[in-house]
């Protein structure tokens, strides 16, 4: 699970601004584009060139700017050997992500009273905030994919640098989240395959849970189950805490489970030490009805890159049963 994350470096280039444009098409190959839609595009680290003319002294972030997506100190090598005509350069504050998933105008008071920050909206921030400042932006949308400003729910001015707030908030922000969600789920989650093809399909639950950002893994290993007396399989468990409800962990989770008509393992999910069963999650007239309705929602939520590897290794657990004898499921 990731709670935080950096975003966009925002540099501005002071100089003759059609010049300047010019040179960042030919030095990068990339086009002006909105900044609203930058900021939305932008992953973690990459950096947006905002242009203005030589006079202009405040960091505000103009309407338009060139995503580029390396890191700032790439570009900015780049900028000065690539001979680009900039008088001066300058940085906007440093952008810190932050996901909550409810209580959101608590979280923005607690952080403004331990940063000594006063609480705005990340427009003001940066309208108002230097390049020796930080904003921490709040947003219940998953740090895996990008984050907009339409995803940005209120953000924390501080006037203070980046790395005394990073490393401050890094150490202290398990204790941020549970002051505000006192109470979380933990699941265990048991996966089993009569094939024994244990590290594919540890894979794909594994990179559902991260590129999801369904929780904490606290505990992961081997352990024995009994679904019949005197009967002994092996299965992989991991422990997850979580804020999610443990029915919308399994509904997701049964999406993985299933290939059309081809179960490619066994995912149980506990909570308490109880099973959650399958029939607990809505009105399906079976598994397979309910497999392909977690499966099409599982899949609007992933990452592109993600959604591709989890094909991939479908396409090769479904292949390798093909040629195998069949077996008789449970």
């Amino acid at each position: 699970m990731r709670p935080m994350r950096f975003g966009p470096s925002m540099v501005f280039l002071r100089g003759n601004v059609e010049r300047l444009k010019k040179g960042i098409v030919e030095l990068f190959g990339v086009g002006e584009i909105p900044t609203d839609e930058a900021i939305q595009k932008s992953n973690e680290f990459e950096t947006i060139l905002l242009v203005t003319p030589p006079e202009e002294r405040r960091t505000v972030p103009s309407e338009t700017g060139f995503l580029i997506r390396q890191s700032a100190k790439i570009v900015l090598a780049e900028v000065i050997n690539g001979g680009l005509p900039a008088e001066r350069i300058e940085v906007e504050s440093t952008i810190i992500l932050l996901r909550v998933p409810e209580k959101v105008e608590e979280a923005l008071k607690l952080l403004a009273e331990k940063f000594e920050g006063k609480t705005m909206s990340q427009l003001d921030a940066l309208n108002i905030g230097e390049a020796c400042d930080t904003v921490i932006s709040i947003t219940r949308k998953k740090l895996s994919s990008p984050v907009g400003p339409e995803d940005i729910e209120g953000a924390v001015l501080i006037r203070k640098d980046f790395l005394s707030v990073y490393r401050e908030l890094l150490i202290d922000l398990p204790m941020v989240l549970f002051r505000l969600l006192p109470e979380w789920n933990e699941l265990t989650i048991k996966i089993y395959d009569t094939e024994r093809r244990y590290d594919e399909n540890i894979e794909r639950l594994m990179m559902t849970i991260e590129d999801l950002d369904l929780g904490f893994i606290v505990g992961e290993g081997w352990d024995w189950d009994y679904p019949r007396p005197f009967m002994r399989v092996p299965v992989y468990r991991l422990k997850l805490l979580t804020w999610e409800k443990p029915e919308r962990v399994k509904f997701l989770l049964k999406g993985i489970e299933y290939v059309g008509y081809k179960r490619l393992c066994d995912i149980d999910v506990f909570v308490g030490g109880k099973k959650i069963g399958w029939t607990s999650l809505g009105k399906y007239d079976s598994k397979f009805e309910l497999a392909k309705v977690a499966r099409e929602e599982l899949e609007s939520h992933l990452s592109e890159n993600v959604l591709k590897r989890l094909r991939e290794i479908d396409e090769k657990l479904v292949a390798e049963s093909e040629t195998q004898t069949p077996k008789t499921e449970d």
